[in-house]
């Protein structure tokens, strides 16, 4: 923990649910997720089922990917994407725009047909408020400008809410568990879930050594990139986490289904896979900066 310290990170033990690593593992919970998914959209859900506990999505190492805190579906008709955010980067509905447009294309495989995308929601709970207005949350759909009666009715939803606001009617629990997320105490049955939630979470020493381990390969990523210059930094950063996404797949997942999931090359997936096997020392940042020197994968 001195280490983390030392680099300026919050120990494990200070981190609360605005987190984005104790937000996911909290969420990684149904009767954690179940429950805010139901105040914020006014539906009961049958049952939740998280394809991944947490999403990457990447098209290649050359274009950005997202990494979701929550990705989850509950009928297998309908997704949710549901992020913390804690920092205003005055971007927030391009992200949210980019977020969205990334999860279709993970849905939908190549040669399907449109009308197999599935109903989504892409949700956003900030620290701040975005927009000013002071509401407790903020809800986007496509309405058509010259008649306000009608929706394009692409069955997408973008939510944002504000843990600090003060307008608009919304579910008691829902409010108190905005105020817990502000940093105030746990008022209402579904807060007071939330902060046993975190509480438990600290004592999982899996957690722990993750949180540990991901923390200093950031900073260690950080440092690197800084070093060799910022575009090549974030492009062997990039195939970095891809090797990591294989390396830890590897013996659970068949070639194809990794492939489809980090939506690879094979020829890129093969090699990868091939240098994680023949150099099990080498680190997901040699390994990409080694396949980076290729010429026939630096394009």
């Amino acid at each position: 923990m001195g280490e983390l310290k030392r680099y300026g990170i919050k120990t494990f033990d200070e981190l609360t649910i605005t987190d984005d690593f104790m937000f996911g593992r909290v969420m990684s919970d149904p009767k954690n997720l179940k429950p805010l998914l139901e105040l914020i959209l006014h539906v009961k859900i049958a049952r939740i089922e998280y394809p991944e506990r947490q999403k990457t999505i990447e098209t290649s190492p050359d274009h950005k990917g997202v990494r979701l805190d929550v990705y989850c579906e509950d009928d297998g008709k309908t997704v949710y994407a549901i992020e913390i955010q804690t920092s205003d980067e005055k971007n927030l509905p391009k992200r949210i725009r980019y977020y969205r447009d990334m999860i279709d294309i993970n849905i939908l495989d190549k040669g399907a047909d449109y009308i197999e995308l599935k109903k989504s929601f892409v949700i956003f709970i900030c620290t701040f408020d975005y927009f000013k207005k002071d509401r407790y949350m903020y809800t986007f759909l496509s309405q058509c400008q010259e008649d306000g009666r009608l929706y394009l009715d692409d069955e997408t939803t973008s939510i944002v809410l504000n843990v600090n606001g003060t307008v608009g009617d919304i579910d008691e629990e829902l409010k108190g568990a905005l105020r817990y997320m502000a940093g105030q105490a746990p008022s209402g049955s579904y807060a007071e879930t939330l902060a046993a939630a975190v509480k438990e979470a600290r004592t999982n020493e899996k957690w722990r050594r993750d949180y540990v381990s991901i923390a200093l390969k950031f900073k260690e990523y950080e440092k690197i990139g800084m070093k060799i210059g910022e575009e090549r930094g974030k492009k062997i950063g990039s195939l970095a986490n891809t090797v990591s996404g294989i390396r830890n797949n590897k013996e659970e997942a068949t070639e194809e289904q990794i492939i489809k999931f980090l939506r690879l090359d094979k020829v890129l997936y093969r090699k990868i896979s091939e240098m994680i096997d023949a150099n099990p020392d080498m680190s997901d940042w040699e390994i990409a900066e080694t396949i980076l020197a290729d010429d026939e994968f630096n394009d």
